[in-house]
């Protein structure tokens, strides 16, 4: 009777101590949202922003409706970027998100650049699109799919690679010329650490 009763307390206090560990999570924030805005009267300053006294937010501080209009891609890129960010929409401040439309003309492209603060999610709406990324340091490796309609892909936070991006692409990203790419591909070596 006494070792089922230890064996029943040391099942209760496993059981504990997986519950609480599955049910841990980060501190809620201190407020719902933080509306950014430029007057700096009678607020309060949070995450490089100035935040609207909660009771003054209106539906508009949420909303932006810049995303159903079609970029312009009659660029030299092909394509166009229309973001939806705290500056389009005040009420993303300190929410920790953002969105933006790519809109691509026939073999457009957007050029390499980083997301320094977050990962990107992309999905496909309509047509096909070459997507992929480089990961970081030692691999530098090129991770790329081809997307369809529907298709969804994640940019984490990385940036050189192996196979080595194509130089049309990068000839095309950069507007500089062919040969160019050729010499700046040749410039990158593995053996480059320091100690």
């Amino acid at each position: 009777m006494k070792k089922m009763g230890a064996n029943t307390l040391s099942y209760v206090v496993l059981l504990t101590m997986a519950f609480s560990v599955a049910s841990a999570s980060d501190p809620s924030p201190l407020q719902d949202f933080c509306v950014a805005v430029n007057d700096t009267n009678d607020t309060v300053f949070v995450n490089g922003k100035f935040c609207r006294d909660p009771k003054l937010a209106t539906p508009n501080d949420f909303f932006f409706s810049g995303l159903r209009v079609p970029g312009n891609t009659s660029n030299k890129l092909g394509s166009m970027v229309t973001p939806a960010n705290v500056a389009q929409i005040p009420g993303l401040n300190t929410l920790g998100v953002s969105l933006a439309r790519v809109d691509y003309a026939p073999y457009g492209l957007n050029p390499p650049h980083t997301h320094p603060r977050a990962t990107e999610i992309l999905t496909v709406l309509e047509g096909t699109l070459y997507v992929g990324f480089v990961t970081s340091n030692p691999d530098n490796r090129l991770i790329s799919k081809v997307l369809y309609k529907g298709d969804v892909f994640v940019f984490p936070q990385v940036f050189g690679s192996k196979p080595a991006i194509s130089a049309d692409v990068l000839t095309k990203a950069f507007q500089v010329d062919k040969n160019e790419v050729n010499y700046l591909q040749s410039q990158f070596w593995t053996d480059n650490h320091t100690y």
